[in-house]
């Protein structure tokens, strides 16, 4: 008998009853106190399912979706077919992404994509090199600045390797066999891995840049 289900509140209404009023045994006394058992467990039921939906950590289906829209509105939407667990995933990685440095550019893409992008700042003599320094300059490694570009960078990231479906061959494949690909499988777009859009990369730049700037990004395979 687990608690809060029909048959725990039943036994918990029948010792609210006073003794002597009943005999041990009432079948119309448990009939009738049975369709209250029942709704006070239905009652008990929402206010679990109620609890777990207040905290990320345990919220489910179109709760979570409200928590995504609360803290980032519609720029952190469920993917197609995707499941509560890495949905939620998500919600707390970008709760908690560094945002507004360049450290935090490369570590957003980075996890992404799974691939560090190229980041070029006009402005910063690290990346354009200085005369009489020895770090970039002619002839090395560098691009050519201008202070008239502050507050912008270029950004070069890269799309992510998808890996398809494992284990499950292109159609029109011959693969097969021991330890290779599946010849043929029904799937669904739920199974397909690294699929992260052109869009999702432009998004999460423009979520993580600092406000005021501007962050020219090019894709690349």
């Amino acid at each position: 008998m687990a608690t809060g289900n029909q048959q725990n509140m039943l036994t918990r209404l029948q010792a609210l009853l006073p003794q002597g009023w009943f005999p041990d045994t009432a079948p119309v006394r448990d009939a009738l106190l049975s369709g209250f058992a029942w709704t006070l467990s239905l009652i008990y039921s929402l206010i679990q399912y109620a609890q777990l939906q207040t905290r990320i950590a345990t919220a489910t289906g179109g709760f979570l979706d409200l928590i995504s829209y609360d803290f980032f509105g519609n720029n952190l939407p469920r993917n197609q077919q995707e499941m509560d667990a890495p949905f939620r995933s998500r919600i707390i990685a970008t709760l908690f992404r560094p945002k507004a440095t360049r450290p935090g550019m490369i570590a957003v893409l980075t996890a992404l994509t799974g691939r560090a992008p190229l980041i070029f700042e006009p402005a910063r003599p690290l990346d354009t090199g200085a005369y009489g320094a020895s770090i970039c300059g002619y002839g090395a490694a560098g691009g050519y600045g201008s202070l008239l570009l502050r507050a912008q960078a270029f950004i070069v990231a890269f799309r992510a390797a998808a890996s398809g479906i494992p284990y499950v061959a292109g159609y029109g494949s011959s693969a097969g066999g021991y330890s290779a690909a599946s010849r043929a499988e029904w799937c669904s777009l739920s199974q397909i891995e690294g699929a992260v859009t052109d869009a999702d990369i432009f998004a999460t730049v423009n979520a993580t840049k600092a406000a005021g700037s501007e962050m020219w990004t090019q894709l690349s395979n």
